[in-house]
């Protein structure tokens, strides 16, 4: 298995109990914060690759920044929106874990 990559947010609340069920659970991972280092193009499209929804299983449409942009992310080109994820890292739902072959986004603790 590849090594697993976690894309966080120290302040939210579903990443910090990502993190901490991945290492109750002896889960390897390497931690980037997703507003510091945020995905690259390349990078969002393994992401993307991975989805069964596209951008809408990755985009965060309740968030402020989502709300604030004013335009349809349907109507742009994906490169439009690739550029505009790279620029406002807000757009992205929280936590993304991905080891290159299967992706999580969010967190949902089975009881």
């Amino acid at each position: 298995m590849e090594e697993l990559t976690f894309y966080s947010y120290p302040s939210c609340t579903s990443c910090r109990k990502t993190k901490k069920w991945l290492i109750s659970n002896s889960v390897k991972f390497n931690e980037r914060h997703m507003f510091r280092d945020t995905p690259s193009k390349n990078e969002l499209l393994q992401i993307l690759s991975l989805t069964t929804e596209g951008f809408d299983e990755l985009l965060a449409t309740r968030g402020e920044t989502y709300k604030n942009l004013g335009v349809d992310m349907e109507d742009l080109p994906l490169s439009e929106v690739i550029k505009l994820v790279i620029q406002e890292p807000k757009l992205l739902r929280r936590p993304i874990l991905t080891d290159g072959k299967k992706l999580i986004v969010g967190f949902n603790q089975m009881p």
